[in-house]
């Protein structure tokens, strides 16, 4: 028995689930019964599950030999459990457990909820889904809610004839029951946890099946969508066969259908054979999405398709693992996502996109409230919050990490190895770790612990001494205050030019310091070569100024990381906003599109310091530093060039017109923006995107109104996720304030209204409106939107750094209790490091800008 009291005793546990669920979608609600197969193993009276927001009407056990016992249910809503007191013992032995319940199809995106969406005739339309990840299973159907207590499910769905009905397997009978329904079942799945459970019912129609080496594949959209399927199902077909031979292992399931519905609380879910997504994440039109959004949708695919081994085929034991299954999974998505379009630098974006993955996670582990990527779990509310930039950035890096310094083959002889000996069971993550020991030779669980185990990642300082290279390791730590003396095993590769000639040497940095030798003196030394380390790298002047000359010649990569790893060391206090400056005058000639957005992020954070007075002269600095590449570049797409420099246009009109604030681009922006509004198909998304947020940031009340129409009658998902992103950057108050007001009318969906208020507090000139607007309605917001997505409102608070609005954020939330505490803290944490940032930098970089 665990000591952990949301853990279920273990001397009853399930083998398989025969499940049938009948929602009413009119009225919210779903009956149910399932018979589950159980395996008494020591002689019980009691027996314990997990249900929740369900009402349980009869529950008896049948031996299949003539015995029935009654069990008397009592309910524990805030355990979430079902006991059951039988009437007589149960001897040790194979029993049914028959339970009939019923429950409401929720607003809240998890369990077994309702999406609603308006058809193209102007009808109002409701599906019933689900989503279980972590602990929701229990909101659908008395279950051992655990991933460990693995079972077979066996699903019947009753629903009216005209709606399409899908679950996790192939659909193996379907009879009418004579009343307007249908009785569909589906085949036996493998067996599998009860977070993998899926069922959909609604108004839906699917494409016609593909077969992939002998799986059907499906896409499944609300009416009316179909004709947005097709770039996924090129993607779908191409992953799917891709991660199966790169595995070595045949998929898993008897099918795999993706489905579209219009409100999910994540990007999606890798259900066994029924892959749910938000419908940004699934259904697009090539002629009007740029290249970021379709590398989303390929991204997303190709990630929830790699779950469907590693996570679903093999299955962490308890939630302190689930850090495998996602950072798996990230790095998976990015290695296929390269395979199916190389000319996208998969991971050049996921090392450069400030706001996600690697930077983001880079950022939160610099935290005292860090965590350790695997971390002690208990409650549902804890499972929940292990769904964050550590879990995917930080881990999806560090295996890359390992990837890069085992060699690819070694990698994916350990990952095969693993899966092939858990097949259908549960791990730990030092199953894996022994796997990768196996296949390279080396101890990579000893390496890989240190960085897993304990929060936080180096900071490597170096110093070139003649033939030598002095290392030394601390803690990188954003706040002054903290010291932390941990230890990595650092697998290095250090790039360094020895007797002119450019090496690059492997090295395991184990120690607090240590010397690297060179066969000859050392010009210049870059120490994380290839750029996949992660970890930051302090460069002393001498040292960063012997890389200044190197620029050109570095990989992407390289060229990105010692950018990023400068910033870094101005919010540390390592280095002043000056350095990092002048350290863009370098880059004015930089071609990677990748470098840029990672540059700009850097000049938006700055300009989010600077002192209103200055303004004035840091955009002057803006411009000249990003001023020459723009204008090369130009406002209309050139025939050849690839996609990424079409990325990089809109990367740059963006800055110009908004961090810049040039005159001439905000004039130009105008019009593109408005044909974008007007015919989405007559402007180059990617210059009609940019341009629009130029708009936003200085727009007049009839382009907010255009903007309001444009969103309300948005053909796609895409457009319409963009018009809303657009609404919210705009600097008026006034505008943001109504778009805050949307967010309880129902004008902005319950998944996305969280994000919209974090972005608009991430805005320098109205963030501080919005915060008062927050702090008003803050109950009004709790009670309003799905429970799931408010901890990522919390994402906008590091950008509260005016000392008076910090301060009040502060004060409020120490009287204020929240689900997501650690989340929470780690955002005003970071908020103190931008208070100090602000107070360190502003007047200092304020000067620097006025000679």
């Amino acid at each position: 028995m665990s000591d952990n009291p949301y853990r279920l005793p273990r001397h009853v546990t399930p083998t398989r689930y025969e499940l049938t669920l009948t929602p009413d979608l009119d009225n919210h609600t779903f009956t149910g019964t399932v018979s589950i197969s159980v395996k008494v193993h020591e002689a019980t009276s009691t027996v314990t599950l997990n249900a929740a927001e369900l009402h349980v009407t009869s529950a008896t056990f049948d031996n299949g030999a003539g015995t029935t016992v009654a069990a008397h249910v009592v309910m524990d809503d805030e355990s979430e459990r079902l006991t059951l007191t039988t009437s007589a013992t149960l001897p040790p032995g194979v029993w049914a457990l028959g339970l009939e319940f019923s429950g409401t199809l929720n607003d809240q995106l998890r369990g077994f909820y309702r999406s609603s969406f308006t058809d193209v005739h102007g009808n109002e339309q409701t599906i019933a889904t689900t989503q279980f990840e972590a602990t929701d299973a229990r909101r659908a159907f008395p279950c051992w809610d655990e991933p460990d207590l693995k079972a077979v499910f066996a699903i019947t769905l009753n629903v009216p004839s005209h709606l399409f009905a899908v679950s996790n397997s192939l659909e193996t009978s379907r009879t009418d029951n004579g009343d307007g329904t249908t009785r569909v079942s589906f085949a036996d799945t493998m067996i599998m946890s009860t977070y993998l459970v899926a069922v959909v019912v609604g108004p839906l129609e699917a494409t016609d099946p593909v077969d992939v080496d002998g799986v059907p594949f499906r896409v499944i959209a609300p009416i009316g969508k179909g004709h947005l399927t097709d770039f996924a199902l090129e993607a779908g077909t191409f992953c799917l066969r891709w991660l199966s031979d790169y595995y070595g292992i045949p998929y898993p399931g008897d099918k795999v259908d993706f489905i579209a519905v219009p409100d999910f609380a994540f990007g999606a879910m890798e259900n066994l054979g029924a892959i749910i997504y938000r419908e940004t994440a699934l259904l697009l039109d090539r002629d009007t999405t740029s290249l970021a959004e379709q590398r989303r949708v390929v991204d997303v695919i190709a990630h929830e398709l790699a779950h469907m081994w590693f996570g679903d085929l093999v299955t962490m034991r308890w939630w302190e693992g689930i850090w495998l299954n996602e950072a798996f999974a990230s790095l998976m998505e990015m290695k296929a996502t390269e395979a199916m379009h190389p000319d996208w630098e998969r991971w050049l974006a996921f090392a450069a996109d400030p706001g996600a993955e690697r930077s983001d996670a880079l950022t939160i582990d610099a935290l005292a409230e860090s965590r350790a990527v695997e971390y002690p779990v208990g409650s549902p509310d804890e499972a929940n919050e292990m769904f964050d930039a550590l879990t995917y950035g930080k881990g999806s890096a560090v295996l890359r990490m390992i990837e890069q310094f085992l060699g690819g083959d070694h990698f994916r002889l350990g990952v095969a190895d693993y899966l092939r000996t858990h097949s259908f069971g549960n791990t730990v993550t030092n199953d894996l770790w022994a796997a990768l020991d196996r296949a390279s030779g080396m101890p990579v669980g000893d390496i890989m612990n240190t960085w897993i185990l304990q929060p936080g990642h180096p900071l490597i300082e170096i110093k070139i001494s003649g033939n030598t290279v002095k290392l030394n390791q601390r803690r990188m730590l954003l706040r002054a205050d903290e010291t932390d003396m941990s230890i990595w095993e650092v697998p290095m590769q250090i790039k360094a030019s020895v007797n002119g000639e450019i090496v690059t040497q492997k090295y395991l940095f184990d120690s607090d310091t240590a010397t690297v030798e060179f066969s000859g003196p050392v010009g210049w030394v870059l120490a994380n070569g290839g750029g996949h380390g992660f970890y930051r790298v302090n460069y002393p002047d001498a040292e960063l100024r012997s890389l200044l000359g190197e620029i050109e010649t570095m990989e992407p990569l390289e060229r990105l990381t010692l950018l990023d790893d400068v910033r870094a060391t101005v919010v540390a206090g390592l280095s002043q906003a000056s350095a990092y400056l002048d350290l863009c005058d370098g880059f004015k000639n930089e071609s990677q599109q990748a470098v840029w957005q990672l540059l700009l992020g850097g000049l938006k954070e700055i300009r989010h310091i600077i002192p209103d007075a200055q303004l004035p002269n840091f955009e002057r600095r803006v411009r000249a530093i990003i001023g020459k590449r723009t204008h090369e570049i130009g406002w209309e797409p050139i025939p050849g060039e690839s996609d990424l420099d079409n990325l990089l246009r809109g990367d740059l009109i963006r800055a110009m017109g908004t961090i810049g604030n040039d005159p001439e681009t905000i004039a130009n922006a105008h019009p593109f923006a408005m044909a974008l509004l007007d015919d989405p198909g007559s402007v180059d998304p990617v210059v009609g995107q940019a341009s629009l947020f130029v708009v936003a940031a200085h727009g007049s009340d009839e382009d907010f109104a255009r903007l309001r129409v444009a969103y309300d009658e948005a053909p796609t998902p895409q457009l319409r996720q963009r018009y809303l992103q657009a609404m919210g950057a705009f600097d008026d108050e006034r505008f943001v304030a109504q778009v805050f007001e949307w967010t309880f009318d129902g004008t902005i969906r319950g998944q996305d209204a969280a994000w919209v208020v974090a972005r608009m507090l991430s805005n320098r000139a109205s963030g501080p409106a919005i915060w008062k607007l927050v702090r008003t309605r803050w109950d009004d917001i709790i009670d309003s939107y799905p429970q799931v997505t408010v901890r990522h409102l919390f994402d906008g608070i590091p950008s509260l750094s005016q000392p008076e609005v910090a301060a009040d954020v502060a004060a409020f939330f120490a009287e204020t209790d929240v689900r997501s505490t650690k989340t929470l803290a780690q955002m005003l944490e970071i908020l103190e490091v931008h208070v100090a940032l602000r107070s360190r930098e502003a007047d200092r970089i304020g000067a620097a800008l006025s000679v």
